[in-house]
């Protein structure tokens, strides 16, 4: 299987030599064109919790509801 591939690549130099710079200007592009963060976003990841509770007051609806809920998260 090498001993083909090798004589295939002797008998079709043209063809190997434009698969070479295909392949080393597409690794250029890609360099240039990849986006690279220099300083990461290490902030926590941040859940908005919505709780309905009718007829209840917001203090009860935080102390009952939505303070449980959240501290489960931590």
């Amino acid at each position: 299987m090498i001993e083909k591939i090798i004589s295939l690549s002797i008998k079709n130099r043209f063809l190997v030599l434009m698969a070479t710079l295909f392949l080393i200007f597409a690794s250029f592009w890609a360099i240039k064109n990849t986006p690279l963060d220099a300083i990461p976003d290490l902030s926590p990841p941040q859940v908005i919790v919505a709780v309905n509770w009718v007829g209840q007051s917001p203090e009860i609806i935080e102390a009952q509801g939505t303070y449980p809920l959240v501290s489960q998260f931590l």
